[in-house]
């Protein structure tokens, strides 16, 4: 017997079926706007699986998203229409088929439709899902989520691990780690409200916990071996954590809550310990595709003198190489300012220590004279300071009275 509102294992669901089920729990509640982790708790269902339904309902025009951070949604004029036959979509127009989390058997990739076009993130960027393990790689994270596999991302900065992890999971929270980071910061602590008293307000890990959402640790490695410990409870088979600085409650974790980490193994002080990394059954190397770098139209000379210097680190000959977030602003900086100051603004960016080996590779491939930092040359004289249109006559004439 189940006490109202506790998940039971639901059978398997054919084809559509859930989606009809999303659909009547939303128009049986249309004044209400429901997250993820709501329709999960009261359909029973898996967070994965209750996510592509209520997303392929919005897509259809059958149901209404809002919500600034976590996504939420809500009925519309057609929710009541689609909650009365299994929803089915034509393919390609769905999000990846998740499965159950307690479904660990493995599935043909053929047998899930792939996503392999671009995916709008939650702050309106577009990602470009990469093949991963024959896979799209928002499926396969989603996959290993739905599995309950915490995944360990590692590579260089501005490869778009953060943009891979937010275009997976739209419901995912982030933890920005560095060495200043507390138990606090993670589970939470006492603040004081506008009344002058304290009350505990509640951290990231107990709200991804709580409402079965996913959870990104960003720059893990930063963070002392000591607070991270405070995780591992969640993580693993107990699935709970005790809350010491207040009243020592237990929290248990919902289903759909799902812990991912990113590392970046060249920045300093990051250390991969032994602990974390045996709690990351997958651990998965993300590097800069530099053919999304040509086919987003960023200067080929540029994406070439890239690819030659990552080539270098990779050698161990350099410490340093433009990623695609760099490629990125350097579209944008030659767009505003030009392409010589876009490729001043290109070796400044780099490690004092690498500089040079990145101006000779800039003049190499692009053929320029020179290249250094951009930087602010001699002041102006008043004459060649750019005047407003139809300032300069008017100047003249004053000067010729």
């Amino acid at each position: 017997m189940t006490t109202p509102g506790t998940p039971t294992s639901p059978a398997r669901t054919k084809g559509g079926e859930l989606r009809a089920k999303v659909a009547r729990l939303l128009a049986d509640r249309s004044a209400d706007t429901l997250t993820i982790g709501d329709m999960a708790r009261q359909l029973g269902h898996s967070h994965g699986a209750v996510r592509n339904a209520a997303l392929t309902l919005v897509r259809r025009g059958e149901a209404d998203q809002g919500g600034t951070g976590q996504p939420e949604f809500r009925a519309n004029g057609k929710t009541a229409a689609a909650a009365q036959t299994a929803v089915i979509s034509p393919p390609g127009t769905h999000s990846p088929r998740a499965q159950a989390a307690t479904a660990r058997t493995t599935i043909p990739a053929a047998a899930t439709p792939r996503q392999t076009g671009p995916i709008r993130r939650a702050g309106g960027q577009v990602y470009h899902p990469r093949e991963l393990a024959d896979l799209p790689d928002v499926e396969a994270l989603n996959r290993l989520r739905d599995a309950d596999v915490p995944v360990l991302l590692y590579g260089p900065p501005g490869t778009g691990k953060t943009s891979l992890v937010e275009a997976a999971f739209p419901d995912l929270l982030t933890v920005a780690g560095d060495g200043d980071t507390t138990v606090g910061d993670l589970i939470g602590e006492y603040t004081q409200d506008d009344a002058g008293a304290y009350v505990f307000q509640y951290g990231p890990l107990v709200t991804a916990m709580t409402e079965g959402r996913a959870l990104l640790i960003d720059d893990a490695t930063l963070i002392s071996p000591k607070v991270l410990a405070a995780l591992y409870p969640a993580m693993d088979g107990r699935r709970q954590i005790q809350v010491k600085a207040h009243k020592g409650e237990t929290i248990k974790a919902e289903p759909g809550f799902y812990v991912v980490a990113g590392h970046n193994p060249g920045v300093h002080g990051a250390v991969l310990t032994e602990a974390l990394a045996s709690r990351f059954s997958v651990q998965i190397q993300i590097g800069t595709d530099y053919d999304l770098a040509l086919a987003l139209r960023i200067d080929a000379r540029v994406v070439r003198v890239a690819r030659h210097l990552a080539h270098q680190v990779e050698l161990g000959e350099l410490g340093w190489a433009p990623q695609l977030r760099e490629l990125l602003s350097y579209q944008r900086t030659e767009a505003v300012l030009g392409t010589k100051a876009a490729l001043a603004n290109l070796v400044g960016i780099a490690p004092v220590e690498d500089r040079d080996a990145v101006a000779a590779a800039v003049i190499k491939a692009v053929g320029v004279k020179e290249v250094a930092p951009l930087t602010l040359g001699k002041q102006l004289s008043a004459s060649a300071v750019r005047q407003p249109p139809g300032s300069t006559g008017s100047a003249r004439r004053g000067r010729a009275r």
